[in-house]
């Protein structure tokens, strides 16, 4: 899959100032089965397809802060 076509990008809320900014379009998961996730500098870029629960599983370990050094 090249293109999510139909995506709704937002931008996370966690995006700052400082180039750490991500891009999610969970509208897709109907049609595509995924999460679309991107780098939102570079929206041409590559896009991350991710499946539903690889993605709350990943939301889920950030905010129980589990990738903390």
């Amino acid at each position: 899959m090249t293109e999510l076509t139909g995506a709704v990008w937002r931008t996370s809320s966690r995006s700052n100032d400082q180039g750490l900014c991500v891009e999610v379009a969970t509208n897709v998961v109907a049609a595509y089965g995924v999460v679309g996730v991107r780098d939102s500098k570079d929206r041409c870029g590559p896009t991350l397809a991710v499946r539903p629960l690889g993605w709350t599983a990943f939301v889920t370990a950030i905010r129980a802060d589990a990738f903390r050094r």
